[in-house]
């Protein structure tokens, strides 16, 4: 018997033909089945798991246009019997508008509970393993089974990456990676998210990695601070919006003294000449870091840890605007009132010039006093603008990177303490071209989303063995 039983989605039929057409010349494949209806349903996935007869089950995933490489085949099923592997998955090529690009990935973690983890398309799943973990899902998803499938799979045997470029499919997706990054807060993709919440909160109870919304008491201490507030701008040849940030940052009404710290990573483009036709208030202070490597977390802690910072330190981005004069104090009243060691707000996506753009007013909704830390394991960010408690800060400190800094101190604080909320619009995000992350490169992207899946498995395993003493 062949080794290989092939499902496909099939809404329409010209390319899906073709992909039928192609997979049928594969010497390996046993069937190929049609699926009417999504992968996302829990119902679609029963039927694969009954249907299966073959040793392994392939799934694709979208319904464009599918080919193999010379053996791609066999040589996914040798690794995935060399290595014992219950899912195996493989770089490609994508191809669009007549251009073929390479289509790299990264390595599956224990934390990489993102459910929009980049396989490709192609998933090879030993059968025995798929219909034990399909066996276990007993809740009736319409968007979230193929991600629940992939959690449950993973508690049972490895998901191996296989480094090579084995087939190539059909990319549709053409939108930079700065436009792609909000999707999972748009509010059109709500109900998705509220499955996937559920599903991930399951994975973790099951493993577990779940935390009850039981937190440590969060005592402001009477440590004299010179200022109640200190907002942290670090920088790096942004001359084209410092000073505005800076102002935003000055222009603000308090109950309380507050300063501004702007930190320099040795701009070489009059960024710092922007800053220093601030120097005349007293409330500026000006941070010009030395040659050696520094990144975000390291212009931070610099920041954090200089005698003249306030006892709550809040977030500005050097290319953004705070929303109106009254930031400042709002983030400091919600510490006082919600009682926790971080605050983070909501902002509004603007172009350069302040017009607003898609999708908006980003608030993360999906945030819940009760379930919020253990979904932040699923999500690329916890929202911001963001606020911490500075004594707080400065045990646990940034690690010294250029991407995920906030992500990683944010997990941290949630393992053991209460996160606050403000859901009133606090700054402008504003869009441009000059944007770190406006249109990165696939190694580039890779490079992130492993960074971010090593910084949940860090925290995962933390939260493990916090659950086992």
């Amino acid at each position: 018997m062949k080794r290989i039983d092939c499902f496909i989605p099939c809404p329409d039929g010209g390319q899906a033909t073709r992909t039928v057409e192609s997979l049928s010349r594969e010497a390996e494949i046993n069937r190929i089945v049609r699926l009417a209806a999504p992968l996302g349903e829990t119902a679609t996935l029963r039927r694969i798991a009954a249907e299966s007869e073959a040793p392994y089950t392939l799934i694709y995933t979208k319904s464009t246009d599918l080919r193999f490489g010379l053996f791609a085949l066999e040589r996914m099923l040798s690794i995935a019997g060399d290595s014992g592997a219950a899912m195996v998955y493989a770089d490609h090529f994508n191809e669009a508008d007549g251009i073929r690009r390479e289509a790299p990935v990264i390595d599956y973690q224990f934390g990489s509970l993102r459910d929009d983890f980049d396989f490709g398309s192609v998933l090879l799943y030993r059968t025995d393993a798929l219909r034990e973990a399909v066996a276990r899902m007993d809740v009736d998803y319409r968007y979230a089974a193929l991600y629940d499938l992939r959690l449950k799979v993973s508690q049972k045997g490895a998901l191996e990456h296989i480094n090579e470029y084995l087939y190539y499919e059909i990319e549709t997706d053409n939108r930079a990676s700065g436009e792609k990054i909000f999707d999972y807060v748009d509010p059109k993709n709500r109900g998705v998210q509220v499955e996937m919440e559920q599903a991930v909160t399951r994975h973790l109870k099951d493993i577990g990695g779940y935390l009850a919304p039981v937190f440590k008491e969060v005592e402001f201490s009477g440590e004299p601070f010179e200022y109640e507030a200190s907002v942290i701008i670090p920088c790096k040849n942004r001359v084209q919006s410092i000073a505005a940030a800076i102002a935003s940052a000055l222009h603000q009404e308090t109950t309380f003294p507050y300063n501004v710290i702007v930190v320099d990573d040795n701009s070489d483009d009059g960024t710092v000449e922007e800053i220093l036709k601030f120097r005349d208030d007293p409330r500026l202070i000006y941070i010009a870091q030395d040659r050696s490597y520094h990144a975000i977390g390291g212009n931070w802690n610099v920041a954090v840890h200089h005698p003249k910072c306030g006892r709550f330190a809040l977030q500005l981005d050097s290319d953004d605007l705070y929303y109106d004069g009254n930031t400042v104090q709002k983030f400091v009243d919600a510490f006082y009132a919600q009682k926790c060691a971080m605050v983070v707000g909501t902002y509004r996506m603007t172009d350069f010039d302040l017009h607003p753009l898609p999708p908006y007013v980003v608030d993360h909704r999906e945030w819940t006093d009760e379930n919020g830390r253990n979904n932040a394991l699923r999500v690329n960010g916890l929202g911001a603008p963001r606020g911490f408690y500075v004594p707080l800060l400065r045990t646990l400190n940034f690690p010294t990177t250029k991407y995920g800094e906030d992500y990683a101190v944010g997990l941290r604080i949630s393992r053991e303490y209460r996160i606050g909320r403000i859901w009133e619009v606090m700054y402008n995000c504003r869009r441009w071209a000059n944007n770190s992350d406006a249109a990165l490169s696939v190694e580039k992207v890779n490079a992130n989303n492993l960074y971010k899946d090593r910084i949940r498995t860090w925290e995962l395993r933390a939260r493990v063995a916090m659950n086992l003493k």
